[in-house]
C-alpha cells in the first residue's frame, strides 16, 4: 500500500506542474485505481497455460503484485505446482498427480493445450517457482487438496524456511486453502506468514464465521459471487483483509473495486492494473 500511496503522491505532483493537465488527470484516475493487490491467478492465465513459468513469467511482465499458484505432491513425494488433481485437463498426460513420479510429470507437455507456442512447458516444482520468483514478485501459495497428501504443510514449511520465506518482507508470501485445519496447521508452523481461507459457501460468510476465522487467518478470500459491501466490513472490522476470485471480466474487476477488497484475483491482470 506505501508504493501505491507513493505512486499516487507522484501523480498528484504532476498534475499541478505539468502543463498536460487531462493526461495527468487520468494518469490519476490509474493511481487511484491502484489501491488494491493484482494477483494472477495461476499465472496471466488468460493469456498463458495456468500454472507454468510462461504463465507467472507474462504475470511479472504486466506488473502483477502476486502470482497465485496451486501446490500439490507427486508420488515420490515432491511438492509440483498444478491445479487440478489430474493432469488430464492441463496436459498431454493421465492419470492422479498423487499417483506420478516427478519424473513422469516433469515429462508431459502443459502448455500446447493452450497454444502451439506454449508446446513444451512442464508443470513447475514449488522449489522452482520459490527459486525464480521470491523477491520479484508476491507469492499467494494455495495447498490443494492437502487432505490427499499428509505432510504437506510440513513440508511447504520447510521449503520456504529454507529460503527465509518464513519472515516475509510486506506480506509477499501468504499460504491458503479451502482447507481450514490445514490453515490452521500452517498458521502454528509459519507464525509470521500471512494465513488466508477460500470461501465458496455463503453459510461460512456469518459473523460468527469470520469471528472463528480472524483466530487463525489474516485474508478471507471468497468468491466474488458472494462479495457484498456488508461482507467487506464484516471482514474488515475482524483485522482481516478480503481477496476475491476468480475475475475473467472486466465488469467483475469494476464491481470489485466499488466493492473495495484489498486484492482481487484475476486471469486477466490487465483488468485490474490499468498500467496495462
Amino acid at each position: 500500500m506505501n508504493k501505491s500511496f507513493l505512486l499516487g503522491t507522484g501523480i498528484a505532483l504532476s498534475f499541478l506542474l505539468s502543463p498536460f493537465s487531462q493526461a495527468s488527470a487520468e494518469e490519476t484516475r490509474e493511481g487511484e485505481r491502484k489501491q488494491v493487490e493484482n494477483v494472477a491467478h495461476r499465472g496471466a492465465t488468460g493469456y498463458a497455460p495456468e500454472n507454468t513459468i510462461a504463465g507467472f513469467d507474462l504475470a511479472v511482465d504486466m506488473k502483477a503484485d502476486y502470482i497465485e499458484i496451486d501446490v500439490q505432491r507427486s508420488e515420490d513425494g515432491e511438492l509440483v505446482v498444478i491445479h487440478d488433481t489430474t493432469v488430464d485437463r492441463t496436459t498431454d498426460g493421465t492419470g492422479r498427480v498423487g499417483d506420478l513420479t516427478l519424473v513422469e510429470l516433469k515429462s508431459l507437455d502443459a502448455g500446447s493445450w493452450k497454444g502451439e507456442e506454449f508446446a513444451g512447458e512442464r508443470i513447475p516444482t514449488f522449489h522452482e517457482v520459490l527459486e525464480r520468483y521470491h523477491g520479484k514478485v508476491g507469492i499467494l501459495i494455495e495447498l490443494k487438496a492437502p487432505e490427499q497428501y499428509p505432510g504437506m504443510e510440513e513440508q511447504v514449511a520447510d521449503a520456504l524456511k529454507e529460503r527465509h520465506l518464513d519472515r516475509p518482507q510486506n506480506g509477499k508470501i501468504i499460504v491458503q486453502s479451502f482447507n481450514v485445519l490445514s490453515m490452521k496447521k500452517m498458521d502454528q508452523l509459519l507464525p509470521e506468514v500471512p494465513i488466508g481461507v477460500l470461501i465458496s459457501n455463503s453459510a461460512l460468510t456469518t459473523e460468527e464465521a469470520i469471528k472463528q476465522f480472524s483466530s487463525f487467518a489474516d485474508w478471507f478470500n471468497p468468491s466474488y459471487k458472494l462479495v457484498m459491501e456488508e461482507l467487506v466490513d464484516r471482514v474488515h472490522s475482524h483485522d482481516m483483509k478480503i481477496g476475491s476470485w476468480t475475475v475473467r471480466n472486466q465488469e467483475t474487476a469494476d464491481f470489485l473495486f466499488d466493492m473495495k477488497v484489498d486484492a482481487i484475483i484475476t486471469d486477466y491482470p490487465d483488468y485490474v492494473d490499468p498500467r496495462n
